[in-house]
This record gives structure tokens, C-alpha cells and sequence, in this order.
């Protein structure tokens, strides 16, 4: 079965986009840990037109971080399609990492939105808040699910309320037991 092209929003303002955006929930991945909890993502916009990425998470009661930054795919293009690079591992970073950050749904006060990528494997459902009405999480689960995505694979993610700030932080030792499956 030949999967349509995902649809994404046009004219995002990037401005109204940045600033912090809590992860209500996401398709597991190998590069958040697992157990995760209080992720969120902090968006800085740089003079140059790209995107300062702060994505933190809290494990076993330690903050996680991975800085990184965004770029539009096509700059030519309205369309909200962004490249994300990320330089790993987390302890040592080397190693350019790029992924496709594609906003798929966007409420018209920048609230809450949507955000996937062409292979369908990975998915976030992001809010200003810590939470998000259930109706507004079942219309983007709908959403997804018209895009060609499978919801069943969707994990809510804890938040606290308020959120944590700081605290001790893990130098990377979950990326290494991510890659060997722990």
C-alpha cells in the first residue's frame, strides 16, 4: 500500500513557534530514554534564521539534554517542513545526526501541534502546557491517524505540574543502553 504524501502546514510564523513546548506524547525512540518524563522541547530563534533545539527529559530523577538546531528543508518553500541536526553521542558529540521535523497540525493560537516526519516512524503531540484537553488529544490522534500513522504506538508522556528545573544531569550513559536495547 503506497502511503500519500503527509500534509503540513504552510506559513508557520517561526517567531509565535519558539519558546518551550511540552511533549504530551511521542512514538518511542531510541534516542529519548526510556522511562522518560517532563520532556519537552525549548525553541530559540538565532539572527541567522535557524532554530535553537534544547530537548531535555528527566531519568531516574536526572536531566537529560541534547542540543541541536533546525533549519526549513527548502527555504524557498512555505511549507513547514524543518531539518532537525543533532550532534552524538551525548557524551562526545561528534557524530551529525539529521531528521525531518514536519508540522502536521497547528492550532491557530500556537497552542498545541502535531509534528511528524516522511517515514512515519516517529510522532509528537507537543503543547505549551503540561497537559492537553482530551478532546484536542483525540482530534491530533485522529489526525495522525488520517496521515497514515498508526496511534497505537503513541506513548503518553508524564508530565509534572508545575515542571522540574535543573537538577543533576546524566552525561549519556542511557544513549549507550538505548543502542543495546536496556
Amino acid at each position: 500500500m503506497v502511503k500519500k504524501e503527509l500534509e503540513v502546514v504552510k506559513d508557520v510564523d517561526l517567531e509565535r513557534y519558539m519558546g518551550r513546548w511540552y511533549e504530551i506524547a511521542s512514538f518511542p525512540s531510541f534516542f529519548v530514554p526510556k522511562g522518560g518524563a517532563d520532556t519537552r522541547a525549548t525553541y530559540t530563534l538565532n539572527q541567522d534564521g535557524t532554530v535553537h533545539v534544547l530537548n531535555e527529559t528527566w531519568s531516574d530523577g536526572k536531566r537529560v539534554a541534547i542540543e541541536g538546531s533546525a533549519y526549513k528543508a527548502d527555504p524557498k518553500s512555505n511549507e513547514a517542513k524543518l531539518k532537525v541536526k543533532f550532534y552524538v553521542p551525548p557524551f562526545l558529540p561528534i557524530i551529525p545526526v539529521v531528521g525531518n521535523y514536519w508540522v502536521l497540525y497547528l492550532d491557530g493560537d500556537y497552542q498545541y501541534a502535531l509534528i511528524g516526519e516522511p517515514t512515519r516512524k516517529y510522532l509528537w503531540i507537543l503543547c505549551r502546557k503540561t497537559h492537553l484537553e482530551d478532546e484536542i488529544y483525540q482530534m491530533l490522534v485522529q489526525k495522525a491517524k488520517d496521515e497514515g500513522y498508526d496511534p497505537s504506538k503513541l506513548r503518553k508522556t508524564p508530565q509534572s505540574d508545575p515542571p522540574p528545573e535543573g537538577g543533576p544531569q546524566d552525561k549519556g550513559a542511557w544513549w549507550l543502553k538505548s543502542l543495546i536495547g536496556k
